[in-house]
């Protein structure tokens, strides 16, 4: 980080010696502008006028906005030139000063919080001046309580009516219009595993895997991982997204870690693992509820735009304090904003662990607060006994449509996970001469008695099958003296004559 005593200019002397500053944080987020033109946008709304205490970052951030009006290049090279065509290079120290605040580089995310601290320390700065004016006033002869009273409420009342206005003030802003939250907000994009009919990891929201010890939690996510740096193109037979660079947290038992991912990795596959993949073996240097920037910095000083937390109780303090949970999720969340995906592994409650294989789990199940569930995008449950191949897959918590319950079968040797075939609606039905009945179709999904709302997931199911030209559909009728006859569905000739 460049220091204030080495490059540029030294800070004002005099009456603001003691006043509030942090150029640490204006080093940041003037480096994060040159390396990325964009983080301009973000941070020029919570700076607003006149934020920089040292007026060399002053004069550096007005030719940075204009750079990013005329949509030119914002790197130290261009800045060098334009600086010194206006007679401002040497005053705000040189190119070398330029380079040395370019190496300093945060995500977009991190940026944010560090113009949140220039702000604040601006606002200081300002009402700092203003109370040693008032100080002065009052120590005037003849001064008047009354005028001084009045100056200092107007000067107040300015003050926050400027910090509202300007935009940079809390209430500001994550403040944006209805049509630019519905079409730009991330609604359209597409999904990081899954569809879009049925996301299994939504982009800009967490995917937590949740199971006991054992039954391939970190087998399924090693899967996701070498799929995102494009080992491969789908994990259960469902679309990954590719990623740039992922981190992986390795906080729990990391030498388990690199033998699970090892029977995935061959010798071709070094390039992409050393450019791709970067691991943290053991314990972070603050948990992410003491210090929730942490997430967001680690990424940006990795370059990662996926983060896996391996595992989650690892990184707090404790999974049972409510205003710990809140404070993670405001890790995750500020992370989140700065364009990292985040996967998480977790636990499930020792009490629940010997449920029946098969029995639908609930998010109560999950150890600790409610408020880890509540703040992740989806939820994805795993049940079964610790090493057994075949477990089941509860999809919890959904962006979109829900996916499973899934029979599945983990190969230890290999470190792969595939479809249960028996458990797939389109075999069954292809299997099935006689048709199939949503509630027919439910108890084999289920393996047994199932309830309304498995029987219109199964009919969903079907109703798909149908959309894609694989069954038909022969509609039942109401009950009357004879009794109903339920709706059943078929295999299409397409679909039979496909296989036979």
């Amino acid at each position: 980080m460049p220091s204030h005593v080495g490059y540029g200019p030294t800070p004002p002397p005099a009456e603001s010696a003691q006043a509030p500053y942090n150029l640490d944080a204006e080093c940041a987020v003037l480096g994060a502008c040159m390396h990325d033109s964009s983080v301009i946008d973000t941070v020029r709304p919570i700076l607003g006028e006149d934020a920089f205490y040292r007026p060399a970052h002053e004069t550096i951030w007005r030719a940075l906005l204009a750079q990013r009006r005329e949509d030119k290049p914002t790197d130290p090279i261009v800045l060098t030139e334009l600086l010194e065509q206006q007679g401002d290079l040497q005053r705000v120290g040189d190119r070398a000063y330029l380079h040395q605040l370019a190496n300093v580089h945060y995500s977009a995310g991190s940026a944010e919080h560090h113009a949140e601290i220039i702000r604040d320390k601006a606002n200081l700065r300002r009402l700092l001046a203003s109370a040693i004016h008032t100080v002065q006033r009052a120590q005037e002869p003849g001064a008047d309580p009354e005028a001084i009273r009045s100056q200092v409420e107007a000067e107040m009342r300015t003050e926050r009516e400027r910090a509202l206005a300007s935009g940079q003030g809390r209430l500001n802003r994550f403040a944006t219009d209805g049509w630019t939250f519905v079409t730009e907000t991330g609604a359209c994009t597409e999904p990081l595993w899954g569809t879009r009919e049925k996301t299994v990891w939504a982009s800009g929201e967490s995917l937590m895997i949740v199971g006991a010890p054992g039954v391939g939690k970190t087998t399924l996510a090693h899967q996701v991982v070498f799929a995102r740096l494009g080992l491969s193109q789908t994990v259960l037979e469902m679309p990954v997204a590719p990623s740039r660079r992922v981190l992986y947290l390795a906080m729990d038992r990391p030498k388990q870690i690199a033998k699970a991912m090892a029977r995935r990795v061959f010798e071709s596959d070094e390039k992409i693992l050393r450019d791709g993949l970067v691991v943290w073996q053991g314990p972070l240097p603050a948990t992410l509820d003491k210090e929730p920037d942490l997430l967001a910095d680690l990424a940006a000083a990795h370059r990662a735009d996926t983060i896996v937390i391996d595992s989650l109780k690892d990184a707090v303090s404790t999974m049972v304090d409510d205003s710990l949970a809140v404070s993670f999720h405001n890790a995750r969340n500020r992370a989140l904003r700065g364009g990292v995906e985040i996967l998480e592994l977790h636990h499930q409650r020792k009490a629940t662990a010997d449920a029946p294989r098969g029995q639908r789990p609930s998010l109560d199940q999950v150890y600790g607060s409610t408020w880890y569930v509540s703040g992740a995008g989806s939820v994805l449950f795993v049940t079964g006994k610790a090493g057994d191949p075949a477990v089941t897959l509860h999809h919890l918590k959904t962006p979109t449509g829900e996916v499973g319950p899934l029979d599945v079968t983990h190969d230890h040797v290999r470190g792969t996970t595939t479809l249960d075939p028996t458990k797939d609606p389109a075999v069954l039905i292809r299997n099935a001469p006689g048709g199939l009945t949503a509630r027919e179709l439910a108890a084999v999904l289920i393996g047994g008695d199932p309830d309304r709302a498995d029987v219109e997931k199964a009919r969903r199911q079907l109703d798909r099958l149908v959309e894609s030209g694989l069954a038909t559909k022969a509609h039942g009728n109401a009950g009357g003296a004879g009794g109903g006859q339920q709706t059943r569905y078929y295999a299409s000739a397409r679909h039979l004559t496909a296989v036979g």
